[in-house]
């Protein structure tokens, strides 16, 4: 299918992928239990932007060019871990209840998702990778079969992170209840981000 060898199977391996834990589905469940579903929603969209930009800039052989420099990639790879580490340690430190979060611009977690995203070098390693192994060279068509290939990643990402989204208010709803119990989780998740930007530097 468009240069696609075996769709079926590229759609349910980047669903499998899509459903491992990462930082980017504790951004989608944080961001929807402090904003509500435009938050996460407004998150999503920033999770697809990036790995757009990602996905495109190793089509454009980016991923090499961070293999040639390994400074260059672990430059980036520490802002990351510094970002994600900052991210979580204000969620363990939050005393909660200071402002109203429901307020804050959805564009917020926009822009708070894509730098989880963007700040994860591996990503581009990891597309370099992951396409050529569903890209059927006899029927290649260049362009449009990557282009093809992104617009799969981008709708699925998006109808999982829908659904991240609407699970994770709903839980959310009644979690409200129980202020303590929400900010007992918030902490719990600031320190799996911490865990997450670590374990970015190290592996």
């Amino acid at each position: 299918m468009l240069g696609v060898s075996n769709y079926g199977a590229f759609v349910l391996a980047f669903i499998l992928l899509l459903i491992l834990p990462g930082p980017g589905n504790l951004a989608l469940i944080t961001s929807t239990g402090r904003g509500g579903i435009r938050a996460g929603l407004a998150a999503t969209f920033g999770i697809i932007l990036g790995d757009q930009v990602l996905l495109w800039l190793a089509v454009a052989g980016v991923a090499a060019l961070l293999k040639a420099y390994p400074a260059a990639f672990h430059i980036v790879q520490w802002l990351g871990t510094a970002y994600l580490v900052w991210l979580g340690a204000r969620m363990v430190f939050s005393r909660g209840g200071s402002t109203n979060l429901l307020n804050i611009r959805p564009s917020h977690f926009l822009r708070q998702a894509l730098s989880i995203t963007l700040l994860n070098p591996k990503a581009i390693l990891f597309y370099m990778a992951f396409f050529p192994l569903f890209i059927d060279p006899a029927h290649h068509l260049g362009f449009v079969t990557f282009a093809f290939m992104a617009l799969t990643v981008a709708v699925l990402t998006f109808i999982y992170g829908l659904l991240m989204v609407l699970a994770a208010h709903l839980l959310a709803e009644r979690l409200r209840a129980s202020p303590l119990v929400s900010r007992l989780l918030e902490k719990i998740a600031g320190l799996f981000l911490i865990g997450f930007g670590v374990k970015l530097a190290s592996g």
